[in-house]
């Protein structure tokens, strides 16, 4: 029993240098049922019809509708498995393990095929560079069961934080989801007023995408696990647009910086982790650099938060 509760309780290790090819292995994999999401789903603002959430055992696109029917589709970093199931019922695994991305999308495509589900995607990978069709990507392979674990285990916990940093804002604010075009996990806070148009500019994919999604300010944090610019596992936050005086605001706790190069206010996920009290320190980023967004882009604080 005290096993499983330092289990449960530490946050994991994530050091990005030891599984940068299961990252982008999984990046991949993530990218191939989200799209299956994206073509099944009814189109949501800021394509909030498209992301992935956390479970107790992994990511799932929650029950996705399929005529009369639903499908879901689950990554079990538990058991090491993905977990296809209809409201027939029906259920089929596909084991995880080090396998191309082409093999990965070609059984994934298959069972659903089997299962009387008839879905087609885009197989071009987004928001990624040097991007090559599901079908033909055989450079993407790795599966390091541990890390995946692991990977999983620092999302279960930036999710508790993030729903209890959600939970003090009463304005429109998006839920806490896990997007597998960037591969990181978000929760976006808005003021109500609309942006000017985002200038986009992500490979392969549309300006109007980017658009629709930064269609009102906003000020979002979140968790890359090793991607996304940095080089290693951080939180950031950002503001769009970034109002005047954005970058220069207090900001807690004292190892927060702002990076000039992603202009995001960045914490290192090993300081959090490494702290006395990982939830407080990430709680006190959170607030201080929505304090930031806010109070710079004068929004309406008494009518958007909770007392």
């Amino acid at each position: 029993m005290a096993q499983i509760e330092i289990f449960e309780r530490s946050w994991p290790a994530l050091p990005f240098i030891g599984w940068q090819d299961t990252c982008a292995t999984l990046h991949m994999w993530t990218q191939v049922v989200g799209k299956i999401r994206l073509a099944l789903e009814p189109m949501m603002n800021h394509w909030w019809q498209v992301p992935l959430y956390v479970t107790a055992t992994g990511l799932t696109t929650s029950p996705m509708p399929y005529g009369s029917r639903s499908v879901q589709i689950d990554f079990d970093f538990c058991h090491h498995a993905l977990v296809i199931t209809t409201s027939d019922p029906q259920r089929v695994e596909i084991g995880l393990a080090p396998m191309p991305v082409a093999e990965f999308y070609e059984k994934v495509m298959a069972v659903l095929h089997d299962l009387g589900i008839e879905v087609s995607i885009w197989t071009m990978p987004v928001e990624v560079a040097d991007a090559v069709p599901f079908e033909q990507d055989r450079q993407h392979k790795s599966y390091d069961a541990d890390a995946a674990q692991r990977f999983w285990r620092a999302l279960v916990h930036t999710d508790r934080v993030m729903k209890q940093f959600r939970a003090g804002f009463t304005g429109k604010v998006s839920p806490v989801h896990f997007f597998w075009g960037s591969f990181d996990m978000a929760v976006t806070r808005f003021s109500g007023r609309t942006a000017p148009p985002h200038p986009g500019g992500m490979p392969n994919l549309g300006n109007w995408v980017a658009r629709e999604a930064y269609s009102h300010e906003v000020s979002s944090c979140g968790f890359w696990p090793g991607n996304g610019g940095f080089g290693k596992a951080a939180f950031y936050s950002y503001a769009y647009p970034a109002p005047p005086g954005f970058a220069d605001a207090p900001l807690r706790p004292a190892a927060a910086v702002f990076d000039k190069n992603l202009q995001e206010f960045i914490l290192d996920y090993d300081t959090v982790r490494m702290s006395d009290d990982p939830d407080a320190m990430l709680l006190d980023f959170f607030q201080s650099t929505y304090d930031a967004a806010a109070n710079a882009g004068r929004w309406d604080r008494a009518a958007l938060e909770r007392a």
